[in-house]
């Protein structure tokens, strides 16, 4: 497949979403300007990202939503089962763990990897197992996508394992950018700073001028 931006990619998850919550409502058939209002586009773009992947619907009929959808779990790989696997069992690993949704959208995490033998534990429901197994768990098990949950000084140091392990892609919680090349995609989350963004847009919120006469 054609390898697409981040933002349509994006917004291709935010249609399904979308679609799933009118799909619950009863509906059959979407307009591309219902999508475009959910997801916060206009519905020219809701055309033309599914333009991209030969998606057409009809001006007066708009799209059936199960054919829609069907396409769209095509495209961001949810007719299948996608195994990940999580490294680092601290309190965001766990957490990850914990988590039922993704079950619910396909993703099935199952196993997580960590150098802390207290923390280590084959018999849970999810196994967290000793870093150094993790190489040959991935190929036995086929696993192309991993979280890694780890402390900034070690990440860059993981991830190369990861990468030379045979992971094709990486959802990176540590607050540094890691060092990559095209055989592995890097999405980054960074928690702190999203969190300082949105701090400060509220602290200027409310010491914003008022306007005149709003006093």
């Amino acid at each position: 497949m054609i390898m697409k931006n981040r933002k349509v990619i994006s917004r291709l998850s935010k249609y399904k979403n979308a679609l799933n919550r009118f799909k619950a409502l009863g509906f059959a058939k979407i307009f591309s300007e219902y999508l475009a209002d959910f997801v916060g586009c206009t519905s020219s773009q809701v055309r033309k990202d599914f333009s991209m992947f030969g998606i057409t619907g009809n001006k007066r009929g708009g799209y059936n939503i199960d054919q829609l959808l069907e396409k769209l779990n095509i495209i961001l790989g949810k007719n299948v089962v996608q195994k990940v696997v999580i490294v680092g069992a601290g309190n965001l690993g766990r957490a990850l763990l914990n988590y039922k949704g993704f079950e619910n959208d396909g993703i099935r995490i199952v196993a997580c990897f960590d150098i802390d033998p207290a923390k280590q534990n084959a018999n849970m429901r999810i196994p967290v197992l000793p870093l150094e197994e993790l190489p040959s768990f991935v190929r036995i098990n086929g696993i192309e996508t991993a979280v890694l949950a780890v402390p900034d000084l070690v990440a860059q140091e993981v991830f190369d394992k990861l990468v030379k392990a045979g992971i094709k892609g990486v959802l990176n919680f540590a607050p540094i950018r890691l060092r990559t090349d095209a055989s592995c995609f890097v999405s980054n989350i960074n928690l702190e700073m999203e969190l300082e963004s949105l701090i400060y847009f509220v602290n200027a919120s409310e010491h914003a001028p008022l306007a005149p006469g709003d006093n």
